[in-house]
């Protein structure tokens, strides 16, 4: 299991750290949706150290730049 280093941090990274990686919350929000059922249908993760949650571990992939996104018209 993995521990917090942040002791007053529900979420690490931090929502703010993770909206630099995305166009919108609403974006970061469907990616890690999609990654999260993708894990869940048995892709592999392309994590070292997974966590036990699929969201959490679609999460990290994205803040890490393990997972990234295009949408026509928009640069991320």
């Amino acid at each position: 299991m993995k521990t917090v280093s942040a002791p007053h941090s529900m979420v690490n990274p931090s929502t703010d750290d993770m909206l630099k990686k995305t166009h919108s919350r609403y974006t970061l929000v469907v990616l890690a949706s999609k990654r999260a059922r993708q894990l869940l249908t048995g892709e592999a993760c392309h994590l070292s150290n997974p966590s036990e949650k699929f969201v959490t571990d679609a999460m990290e992939e994205i803040y890490e730049g393990k997972i990234t996104y295009s949408m026509p018209g928009v640069s991320a």
